[in-house]
């Protein structure tokens, strides 16, 4: 089942052609990583994806759906949720209160006025449930800004997962870890059922070769491969574009 499809996009900033002619498919239980050099417009496609920049052409269909010029909150009401490179989460918010607030976002009975928050049957049984899983359970009366870094990413992957999506977008989801938490975080990821299709962004290559099921790599704003894992790292342009520029495990926020 065809769960995205991406035709013939392109974006440009001023004289700055950032993508060029981007094509590709997604299908369910698809987990599909895109990678490439700093400068690439692996972020800028992500932007794209999720309605925070339009396209000057192209299209991107969600389930069949032309959603090119639709706002970034209905693709959420749609089912697609994004995590970003730079964490972006609520300092002054508790862990709880953050999962109580990314849970109701997309409910189509979020909006209740003068309601308290304990008349929602169920949702703290399933705050723990979730936080548990992500091992946050304990830490769930902690502000997020007193939190261990390694810690916020994990709450914001998580938030991006208590909705349940039904698409998955990761922007170097890793970046800033330690290669402890990053296996952890890794296996987190694998852990999420399989039917969950996903896309990723990522320099971390143990990440990469970690959960991919297909690899596209961009150089330019251009696609020069797209495939298996291992066909991917076989493929010469790879080598002498990619890996050849960009020394792995690396990342830098601001890049396009």
């Amino acid at each position: 089942m065809e769960v995205l499809r991406v035709t013939g996009l392109s974006m440009r900033f001023g004289g700055v052609q950032v993508l060029s002619q981007v094509s590709f498919l997604l299908s369910r239980g698809e987990r599909l990583v895109i990678i490439g050099p700093n400068g690439a417009g692996k972020t800028t496609l992500f932007n794209l994806l999720n309605g925070q920049l339009f396209p000057v052409s192209g299209h991107i269909f969600l389930f069949g759906k032309d959603i090119t010029a639709m706002a970034t909150h209905r693709r959420a009401l749609l089912g697609m949720s994004r995590s970003f490179q730079v964490t972006s989460l609520f300092p002054n918010l508790t862990v709880l209160e953050s999962f109580l607030l990314g849970d109701r976002g997309t409910d189509p009975n979020r909006i209740k006025m003068f309601r308290p928050m304990s008349t929602y049957r169920g949702l703290y049984g399933k705050a723990e449930e979730f936080l548990t899983v992500f091992d946050l359970w304990e830490k769930k009366d902690a502000l997020v800004k007193d939190m261990a870094y390694g810690e916020q990413r994990k709450l914001e992957i998580l938030l991006c997962l208590v909705s349940r999506p039904k698409l998955l977008l990761l922007d170097e989801p890793t970046c800033g870890l330690t290669s402890g938490e990053s296996a952890d975080l890794i296996r987190k990821i694998n852990d999420v059922g399989r039917d969950l299709p996903a896309i990723v962004v990522s320099h971390d290559m143990d990440l990469v070769y970690g959960i991919a099921d297909r690899i596209v790599v961009l150089h330019q704003g251009r696609i020069i491969a797209d495939g298996l894992p291992q066909e991917t790292a076989a493929d010469t342009k790879v080598k002498k574009i990619y890996m050849g520029i960009e020394e792995e495990g690396t990342c830098s926020a601001g890049t396009v």
